[in-house]
């Protein structure tokens, strides 16, 4: 049960950071192109790593108690 509902929540706040991250009013990518130079890669990385694993470990963990 504990971790179904761990795995709920981490795909809730997987898909909030992905909503925020795409679109284009919340999250302002010119800005932060112009803040971070040569380094803007790095947004990317964390997005992901932030974004769609935490909807994947969120799904392994909902999966993970039936198999």
């Amino acid at each position: 049960m504990i971790l179904t509902i761990s795995g709920i929540m981490l795909i809730f706040f997987g898909l909030v950071i992905s909503i925020v991250f795409w679109v284009p009013r919340l999250f302002d990518k010119r800005r932060v192109r112009e803040i971070m130079g040569k380094r803007y890669p790095l947004v990317y990385i964390v997005y992901i790593a932030n974004g769609p694993m935490l909807i994947l470990f969120g799904l392994l963990l909902i999966i993970w108690p039936e198999v």
